[in-house]
């Protein structure tokens, strides 16, 4: 990689790399961050200089990002606030426009793209509002695995609804049945046109009150 293309990665001017290789200036937490997430760098070696430099060997990093089951050993996934992101269609168009609020760091998970809070009841008992959700962004319906759990944008005449819910076939033409956890909740057939973001829910994190 090229300095150059390094600086891109890290969103900073060539200017700005060259005075963080040369200790005149801190790698923000962002940056370290991006580091250990898209290039695969030890975060243990970041902060120490002892270690290996990579988590893992070039080839079987590749494989984690081709095949979102495998686990990968470190990764620093971006937590993002709905309220700010202005909904799902934006932050999966362009995340690097997203500041997140956090970074969750979980040992080997699925490769994420992010996380959210969940909002709603529609999940419960499983999931309640304020829990948190990682997800891996789809662009290929026919990646769809009926019946497991997705994070949706859904257009409901001009606004938009970004829901947790389990996909089902419908027996709608062009349709998926949304199913709930809340027994409170009907399942409903939803046009697939009507999709406007979706993501594979790969991990949760249930918040349990303390009282």
């Amino acid at each position: 990689m090229t300095g150059e293309a390094f600086a891109a990665v890290l969103g900073v001017g060539k200017s700005a790399l060259s005075m963080i290789e040369n200790d005149k200036s801190a790698l923000s937490e962002r940056n370290k961050n991006i580091l250990v997430q898209e290039l695969n760098v030890n975060p243990d070696w970041l902060d120490t200089g002892k270690g290996e430099m990579f988590n893992c060997p070039k080839e079987e990093w590749q494989r984690f990002t081709l095949r979102t089951d495998n686990t990968i050993p470190h990764q620093s996934v971006p937590l993002y606030n709905m309220e700010g992101t202005a909904g799902l269609v934006p932050l999966f168009l362009d995340p690097s426009k997203v500041k997140p609020v956090d970074y969750i760091h979980i040992p080997n998970l699925p490769k994420c793209d992010g996380a959210i809070y969940v909002v709603g009841d529609s999940m419960y008992p499983l999931l309640k509002s304020g829990d948190i959700v990682l997800y891996k962004q789809m662009n290929d319906w026919s990646n769809i695995f009926w019946g497991d759990m997705y994070l949706l944008s859904i257009d409901l005449e001009g606004e938009e609804y970004v829901t947790v819910k389990y996909i089902h076939k419908s027996e709608r033409p062009g349709c998926i049945k949304l199913v709930s956890q809340n027994p409170h909740h009907a399942d409903k057939d939803i046009e697939i046109e009507r999709i406007r973001a979706l993501a594979f829910v790969k991990a949760s994190i249930r918040m349990n009150s303390i009282r």
